[in-house]
Order: structure tokens, then C-alpha cells, then sequence
């Protein structure tokens, strides 16, 4: 994998984690990298970038000094994605309240647009999102 392409993976992980970057424009310098995917996992505090040729690099993210919830509660997920969208929630505060209401983790499909946040039990919700280009 070019070393440019790792670059702006680090970029955007750390762009969001220290909300110097917003959703619209990590998407979009990812996708201009050439990334296909990446899968955000909240309880080891990390970032796996995929390129299509199925070459992926794992990015360190910052730790969120919370458990998640037992149970999954995709209503209040919803609101979270609600909340951050509309400059209510930091990425760290998005965190912390997507993972009080069960999720684990979430997956980002920059061809399919879509974001799928999940629990513990495989219970999830599918958040659609624009093209950046």
C-alpha cells in the first residue's frame, strides 16, 4: 500500500478523533485516496482501512473511557447520528453516546454510502449518507 494512502487514513483517524475534521470531508479525502471501506471498532480503539484490492491498514484511534451498553438501542443511535450531524456532539461525545446505546462498532461503505452501526448481539442500524463527490 503507497505510504501516501496510509497517510491520510492516520489523517482522517486523527482529524475526527481531535474533531479537526468533519464526516462530508473525511469521506471525502478517503475516497479520493482510493479507500472502499473501513470499520470503526470502539472497544479495541481502532480504525482498518480497505482498499478494493483488498489490501487494509489499521489505524489507532483514541480510547473511549466508556463500556458499551448491553443491549442495543438503535433509536438512540439514530439520535446520536441526529446530534453529531448537526454540530451538537464532538466525535469523542458521538462515541461515548453511540456506545451508551450498545454499539460496538460501525462500518462505513464509502461505494455504498452507508454507515452500519451494530451491538453486541448483531443487532444494527444502516445510516445512509450523500456522495462526497
Amino acid at each position: 500500500m503507497d505510504a501516501s494512502v496510509k497517510q491520510v487514513m492516520q489523517e482522517c483517524s486523527k482529524g475526527s478523533d481531535e474533531d479537526g475534521m468533519r464526516f462530508p470531508e473525511v469521506i471525502g479525502k478517503l475516497m479520493a485516496a482510493g479507500v472502499e471501506r473501513y470499520h470503526a471498532d470502539l472497544c479495541r480503539a481502532e480504525k482498518t482501512y480497505y482498499l478494493p484490492n483488498g489490501e487494509s491498514h489499521i489505524v489507532p484511534s483514541a480510547r473511549i473511557a466508556r463500556d458499551p451498553a448491553p443491549d442495543f438501542a438503535a433509536t438512540r443511535v439514530e439520535a446520536a447520528v441526529r446530534a453529531i450531524q448537526v454540530g451538537e456532539l464532538s466525535y469523542q461525545e458521538f462515541c461515548a453516546e453511540i456506545m451508551t446505546a450498545g454499539c460496538v462498532g460501525y462500518c462505513v461503505s464509502l461505494a455504498g454510502r452507508r454507515a452500519v452501526y451494530y451491538g453486541r448481539t448483531g443487532d444494527f442500524h444502516v445510516e445512509h449518507f450523500p456522495s462526497a463527490r
